[in-house]
């Protein structure tokens, strides 16, 4: 058994022995008890004696000179944690609530470049052997306030300190920062870290990373495992905030690292395969419940970074789209993407729309560059008698709601079959083969504003007035009616 073991135990005893002396006596308190408490103050004195003994013991540390005792922290930190900590010969020492060196302001270097700086440096150390400095055994750490600066030479840091040797001790980190930038020095984001903890779990016999974090001010929970028998990285991602849940595992036996990434979003269950570099990230994207109906292949290179992604499916879901609570409206709204450093673009191809088969041949188009978003070039098909396209278009946020602006041209290609499908009267079916517009569109309302709305390149005030507002319900039918009526008045304005 070890010292410190040794002398918790007796100090256990000394405390039931005295408990039980107190409770049998106090409660009843006359000359004979307090003579029988006196006559047990042997016990009183030598847990007196004792504790001035420990407490001289707890602080030897303090008679030892700074510069030898900044030294060996040091040399044990970094056999440890496989860390090279720089820092003064300035700290103090503190035996509550478990004696600990506190060291202000230091660094952490990786390769002679500064890795990190830190505010506050906490090191707790056990009650093994204080009377020789060398004996003196770290067990846990704590860093505070620090602001971590990584790049693709040096992210995997993160995950190397899962290598350590964490059987007797932890590595926590809180209130702190990374910072993740590019070849040039430009800050892509930054992860704000509440509380991050290595540790080793018992059952499973393997270091662990637990971790609460922040970015673009999206909470996340992450647990990390690193398998080093079989060299994957187990990975358990958790989005309350978009009801999204993510397991990955992380093959890296090979220069190429290969993934697979099970996603579940509310009721929605996809996967994601990939293969990732030093310069770039490469996926597919299905989904399971759908027979792998949708398909997506995409590329993120890192240097210098651009990504691109394109994909065919049968069909084109809006509401992942255009719901309020859906997982692309939510990354929106928080504007995680209107990010100047993120060059984006995608190009997704849907033969129809879901639930409504009169729209095909959809080419969805998307861009971001310099943190603007856009769905220029976008262009579908209205059965055979029109085609859409879009253009001039934005996505932004705006008094907490997300809004798609644009300018949509359609070209007709068989006004008579279009005049069928409204039910149009005859004596207003004039000769139309072009309609433009402006509009706004309010994902939170639902709502549409049509402006400049022009027939064959003539502004017709009237049905301006008319088209200026489209309130859209869930119901695909009543939408039908409802827009049915609406440019059937529209029309019958521009007829005369």
């Amino acid at each position: 058994m070890s010292k410190s073991k040794s002398i918790t135990k007796y100090f256990i005893n000394i405390n039931r022995n005295i408990n039980n002396l107190l409770e049998a006596n106090l409660n009843k308190l006359n000359f004979k008890n307090l003579v029988n408490l006196s006559r047990n103050r042997k016990i009183i004195l030598t847990f007196v004696a004792l504790v001035v003994l420990f407490l001289s013991y707890v602080l030897i540390p303090t008679i030892y000179k700074q510069p030898e005792i900044s030294k060996e922290l040091r040399n044990k930190l970094y056999s440890k944690l496989n860390i090279e900590f720089q820092f003064s010969n300035n700290l103090s020492y503190n035996i509550f609530p478990r004696p600990h060196f506190v060291i202000r302001q230091s660094s952490i270097f990786k390769d002679q470049n500064e890795l990190s700086n830190i505010k506050k440096l906490k090191i707790y150390i056990s009650l093994g052997n204080f009377f020789s400095l060398k004996n003196i055994q770290i067990d846990d750490v704590e860093i505070e306030e620090a602001n971590f600066n990584l790049n693709q030479k040096n992210y995997k840091f993160i995950f190397k300190l899962l290598n350590n040797k964490y059987l007797d001790s932890s590595l926590l980190i809180k209130d702190s920062n990374i910072f993740f930038s590019n070849s040039k020095n430009e800050v892509l984001f930054i992860n704000k870290i509440l509380k991050m903890t290595y540790h080793y779990d018992p059952k499973e016999k393997e270091n662990y990373l637990v971790a609460e974090n922040e970015i673009f001010n999206i909470p996340y929970k992450v647990k990390l495992q690193d398998k080093k028998d079989i060299k994957k990285i187990i990975t358990k991602l958790n989005l309350n905030f978009l009801n999204l849940k993510m397991e990955n595992q992380l093959d890296y036996s090979k220069e190429v690292n290969f993934g697979s990434t099970n996603i579940l979003h509310r009721k929605n269950k996809s996967i994601l395969n990939y293969e990732i570099n030093k310069n770039f990230f490469e996926f597919t994207y299905l989904d399971k419940l759908q027979n792998s109906e949708y398909l997506y292949k995409g590329v993120f290179n890192l240097n210098p970074f651009y990504s691109s992604i394109s994909g065919d499916s049968e069909k084109l879901n809006l509401s992942y789209f255009v719901d309020p609570n859906s997982l692309f409206v939510q990354l929106f709204k928080t504007q995680i993407l209107n990010n100047s450093n993120i060059d984006f673009q995608s190009n997704l191809k849907f033969k129809k729309i879901k639930n409504n088969s009169d729209f095909k041949n959809i080419n969805l188009f998307s861009k971001i560059k310099e943190g603007l978003i856009d769905f220029d070039k976008t262009f579908f098909s209205w059965k055979d008698y029109a085609n859409f396209s879009l253009e001039d278009s934005l996505v932004y946020s705006k008094d907490g709601e997300l809004i798609l602006d644009g300018n949509v041209k359609i070209d007709i290609t068989n006004y008579n079959e279009i005049y069928k499908y409204l039910l149009t009267p005859k004596n207003y079916r004039k000769a139309i083969k072009k309609f433009e517009f402006n509009f706004s569109y309010s994902f939170d309302q639902k709502t549409i504003n049509l402006s400049s709305i022009k027939i064959d390149g003539d502004f017709n005030s009237e049905v301006n007035e008319i088209l200026r507002t489209l309130n859209l319900a869930d119901n695909n039918l009543q939408n039908r009616i409802y827009l049915k009526n609406l440019l059937n008045d529209a029309i019958k304005a521009y007829a005369g």
